[in-house]
């Protein structure tokens, strides 16, 4: 009996590794510090995948403030380069969605399709760095490969402008000038170029929300891209605020969602 438990014991041991050894191996794989690169005087963060899948699909996430917050959270970092899709981010500061700092952005996103990387990045924008890549999208429609929202800003007429002065220094704008032309700026009043192009968008949040609302942001969006045939699916989580917690940064949903837009099987995780 002892001989058996002991051979039962060491086949189980054997299938243990045999199942934990791969994804051992692959975290090991991933690096854990960023690559740096200026652009234009700013600075990007790259997360190269260490196996890219085809057409070298990537996430783009903003904010990025004086480094890549989003290599931090284990099971997007993880989840996204073991399945061979990149991460990037550029720091441009506080800005705001101005053309001229979007873009600057574009500056970032030739020099990734000059490296290899995909014309159509998925963008992920987490609370003001919503209305980053919206402002971004609805300028480059045809360059989006699809939107993802963590409790994102997506209304420059409301959250925006609570802190004006961050915002008309990105606009260079007087007050006045700004709020005449909101509707030339606001993502929320261009939508057309993404709902043409059915760009698809994922937002996760919150339903008890202060700091960015989900009925004048999340829920604005879906109400008026859906209105224009795009395609969008807002999640909202009972109970969770503005903060980091696994609903909103280990969302299974979410990790999916980009997996099919890079298209990564995820059946084969």
């Amino acid at each position: 009996m002892n001989h058996r438990l002991s051979l039962a014991r060491a086949v189980a041991s054997l299938l243990i590794l045999s199942i934990v050894s791969p994804v051992a191996f692959a975290e090991a794989d991933l690096k854990k510090t960023a690559e740096k690169v200026d652009i234009q005087g700013h600075t990007a963060y790259l997360f190269a995948a260490p196996k890219p899948a085809k057409g070298h699909p990537w996430v783009w996430f903003a904010p990025t403030l004086k480094g890549l917050s989003l290599s931090t959270r284990k099971a997007y970092f993880e989840g996204f380069l073991g399945a061979g899709v990149s991460i990037a981010g550029y720091d441009l500061g506080e800005v705001r969605g101005a053309p001229a700092s979007t873009e600057r952005f574009t500056q970032f996103y030739n020099e990734l399709v000059k490296r290899g990387w995909s014309p159509k990045p998925i963008l992920i924008g987490q609370s003001r760095g919503g209305l980053m890549m919206l402002a971004w999208a609805m300028r480059h429609p045809e360059k989006t490969q699809a939107f993802v929202g963590i409790y994102p800003v997506c209304n420059l007429a409301t959250w925006a402008m609570k802190n004006l002065p961050v915002t008309l220094a990105d606009y260079g704008l007087t007050e006045a000038e700004l709020r005449a032309r909101l509707p030339e700026f606001n993502p929320l009043d261009n939508l057309q170029g993404l709902q043409n192009y059915k760009v698809p968008m994922f937002i996760v949040q919150g339903d008890v929300d202060r700091a960015v609302p989900h009925l004048e942001n999340a829920l604005l969006l879906k109400e008026r891209y859906e209105a224009g045939g795009g395609p969008i699916t807002v999640k909202l989580v009972a109970g969770e605020g503005h903060q980091a917690t696994p609903a909103f940064f280990a969302d299974k949903d979410l990790i999916d969602f980009v997996l099919k837009q890079a298209g990564v099987s995820t059946a084969a995780r």
